[in-house]
């Protein structure tokens, strides 16, 4: 499976089996991180077996199963969100690759338990929980394509294929209050101010390139 085809398959999921993560999953799991961590000057992290950064709606109400996390951390820098929406979506949509599901959780989570797990970080922003699945999830609600962008022109293959991969992603709410333009090779996106819209930015920027291919376009 590839990361497009990840993109197309993969939906929130809330339960989970018992089945345990093999060590080769995680060890590749953790290889990504560490070089998304790298790259970007993060601090994401994989917790295995573990409930600390479950918030008590989580644990009691919303959830079944979840014990396997990665933390979503960084520094306190102006573009530590967007780049913790943008490596984050790579990690989860490796482990829908890799036969696991995920939900990326924004707000529910227990920010103290996550800080006890990650006592490096200087920000964290939520948590992606991970493990096998008692459902496959279903797709969610989604705006069309004119809805959310517009191109000068006829849109080539490309710019059409960025934008229904961008709206596979997951979203605050599911708001979706991003705005893609493009123009010749040139492509810009806007996402209305909100609710943890610095990480949904990232997690659409990487939908889109994933879509449209990184040598199809430069962002503006």
């Amino acid at each position: 499976m590839t990361l497009k085809e990840a993109a197309e398959c993969r939906h929130t999921v809330r339960k989970y089996t018992d089945r345990k993560i093999p060590q080769e999953i995680t060890d590749k799991l953790t290889e990504r991180i560490n070089a998304c961590n790298e790259k970007f000057g993060l601090n994401m992290k994989l917790i295995t077996e573990n409930t600390d950064a479950l918030g008590t709606a989580v644990k009691l109400v919303l959830s079944k199963g979840v014990r396997n996390y990665i933390i979503l951390a960084g520094k306190d820098v102006p573009d530590t969100e967007e780049g913790l929406g943008y490596c984050g979506t790579d990690v989860m949509l490796l482990a829908q690759t890799l036969g696991l599901n995920s939900w990326w959780i924004g707000g529910t989570y227990s920010k103290s338990g996550a800080k006890k797990n990650a006592p490096e970080a200087e920000k964290i922003t939520g948590i992606i929980t991970v493990g096998y699945g008692e459902v496959q999830g279903v797709p969610h609600k989604s705006k069309s394509p004119e809805e959310v962008s517009s191109y000068d022109g006829t849109a080539p293959e490309w710019f059409t294929s960025g934008v229904k991969t961008a709206l596979l992603a997951p979203t605050a709410l599911n708001r979706q209050a991003f705005f893609i333009k493009g123009d010749g090779n040139k492509v810009s996106l806007s996402y209305k101010s909100g609710m943890l819209s610095d990480t949904d930015r990232g997690i659409v920027k990487y939908h889109f390139e994933l879509g449209a291919g990184k040598d199809s376009f430069e962002w503006v």
